[in-house]
C-alpha cells in the first residue's frame, strides 16, 4: 500500500520506519530539500501549493496523511476530493486554529482556561478587563513549541506586544494553576474502534517539550480517555490524536489537541507492542489496531539544539537513541532518547534518568524527583 505524507520531518520519518514492517511505501511532499524523512521513501521537494506535485502524490498514493497542522488547508481539502485522506480536512480546520478548537472543547463539556478572541489592539485592551493578568496572548494559527505566544502582565506595553506578535488574529487565555501537564494519545479506525496509550506526564522549558514520562495506572487515565473519546467520536476521527491536558486538582482542563502522532508519545516505540506511529498507519489503512499497553515505566528526553556524545548516552543501560539527521539549530528538535525501566529498580531508574537529562543539557530537570513525590504546582 502506498502512503502519501504531507511533511517530511521526524514524525514522517518515524511513521515510515514503523511502516516498513507492514510492507508500506511512502512518498513525502515537503519543500525542505533536507527533509529528514527523505531516505525512507520518495521525496517530492516542492512547495505545498505546487499543482504538479499534488497531482503526482494523488496518483501514486492509496491514502494521504499529514505530520503537522501548519500545512495549507486548501491543499488538504483539494487532495481529499481526489483520494482518501486521514484525518479529514474538517479535523484540520479545527485543530489548526485555537478558537474553533476551544469552542469544540466547550461544546463537548470539556473545561479549558478562560479565553476570548482578539483581532485588534483595542480588543486586546478590552480583553484584559475581563481576563485579569497574568495571561497569555496566543496566535490562533502557526503556533508551536512556544512560538506565537506572549506573556501579558500588569503594566505590559500592549501596543508593543501586539506589534511583536504580528498584529494577527489571536486569543487571550487566562493562566491556570495546575499540578502537572499530561497528554493522552489514542488511535481510532474507520469503524470507530479505539485504543488508548497510558498517559504521559510532560515537562517543558521555553515552550518546548523536554521530558515525557509514561504513567501506567495513572489516576487520570480514565478521565483522559473519556475526553479524547468524546472529541474523536464527534469529529469522526481516523488516525492517532493527542490531547494535551492540565491537571487542576482532580479535574482535567484541555489545552490543545494535535491531529497526528505526537512528541510526547515517542516512548511508545520501545515500550509498547504497537507504537503510536504503527497504529496511525493501521488506522488510516484499515488494518486492525495494535495493542497499546505497557508494563514498564518509560521516559523520553528530547535533544534540543545540540546533540550530546553518543557514547555517553549508550553507557546508560536501557537508553535507546534516535537521531533525526537534522542540521543543528537553536531550539530545534534533533533527536530523542527513550529510557526503559526493565534494567532498573525504581531508584536506579531515577538515577539513570537524571544522568540522561544532564547529558541533554537539562540540569534543572535532572535535579528533580519524578517518582514517589508530589508534582510541583505550576502555571501555563
Amino acid at each position: 500500500m502506498n502512503i502519501g505524507v504531507l511533511g517530511g520531518g521526524q514524525l514522517a520519518r518515524m511513521m515510515a520506519q514503523a511502516g516498513s514492517s507492514l510492507g508500506l511505501k511512502f512518498m513525502f511532499l515537503c519543500p525542505d530539500s533536507h527533509a529528514c524523512a527523505a531516505p525512507y521513501g520518495e521525496h517530492l521537494c516542492a512547495p505545498y501549493d505546487d499543482k504538479l506535485a499534488q497531482e503526482h502524490l494523488a496518483k501514486w498514493a492509496d491514502v494521504v496523511t499529514y505530520e503537522f497542522e501548519n500545512i495549507p488547508l486548501p491543499l488538504v481539502e483539494s487532495l481529499q476530493q481526489q483520494i482518501p485522506l486521514h484525518p479529514a480536512s474538517s479535523v484540520l480546520s479545527v485543530a489548526r486554529d485555537r478558537l474553533p478548537e476551544k469552542l469544540l472543547f466547550h461544546t463537548l463539556g470539556i473545561p479549558t482556561a478562560k479565553f476570548t478572541p482578539v483581532d485588534s489592539l483595542e480588543m486586546l485592551i478590552n480583553a484584559l478587563e475581563d481576563i485579569n493578568p497574568p495571561a497569555i496572548l496566543k496566535t490562533r494559527t502557526q503556533g508551536y513549541d512556544g512560538k506565537g505566544q506572549a506573556l501579558l502582565l500588569k503594566g505590559s506595553d500592549l501596543s508593543a506586544i501586539w506589534k511583536e506578535i504580528g498584529e494577527v488574529t489571536c486569543i487571550v487565555e487566562s493562566m491556570v494553576k495546575f499540578r502537572r501537564e499530561i497528554s493522552i494519545i489514542a488511535a481510532r479506525n474507520q469503524k470507530g474502534d479505539m485504543v488508548f496509550y497510558p498517559v504521559s506526564e510532560n515537562h517543558h522549558r521555553d515552550g518546548i517539550l523536554r521530558l515525557s514520562i509514561s504513567r501506567q495506572n495513572d489516576a487520570m487515565q480514565v478521565a483522559a480517555e473519556a475526553k479524547i473519546r468524546k472529541i474523536m467520536d464527534n469529529l469522526g476521527y481516523v488516525g492517532v490524536m493527542t490531547l494535551e491536558l492540565f491537571q487542576v486538582g482532580d479535574q482535567l482542563f484541555a489545552n490543545e489537541l494535535a491531529p497526528r502522532v505526537h512528541n510526547s508519545g515517542h516512548w511508545t516505540i520501545e515500550a509498547t507492542e504497537t507504537s503510536q506511529f504503527e497504529n496511525h498507519l493501521r488506522a488510516i489503512c484499515g488494518l486492525p489496531l495494535g495493542r497499546t499497553s505497557s508494563t514498564q515505566t518509560t521516559a523520553m528526553v528530547n535533544l534540543v539544539g545540540r546533540l550530546p556524545e553518543e557514547s555517553g548516552i549508550r553507557n546508560i543501560p536501557g537508553a535507546s537513541l534516535h537521531f533525526y539527521g537534522k542540521t543543528k539549530r537553536p531550539g530545534r528538535k534533533l533527536g530523542h532518547v527513550t529510557l526503559t525501566s526493565s534494567d532498573y529498580s525504581p531508584e536506579e531508574f531515577e538515577i539513570g534518568l537524571a544522568a540522561l537529562l544532564k547529558l541533554a543539557g537539562e540540569a534543572e530537570l535532572a535535579s528533580r524527583k519524578f517518582f514517589n513525590s508530589t508534582p510541583l504546582t505550576q502555571c501555563n
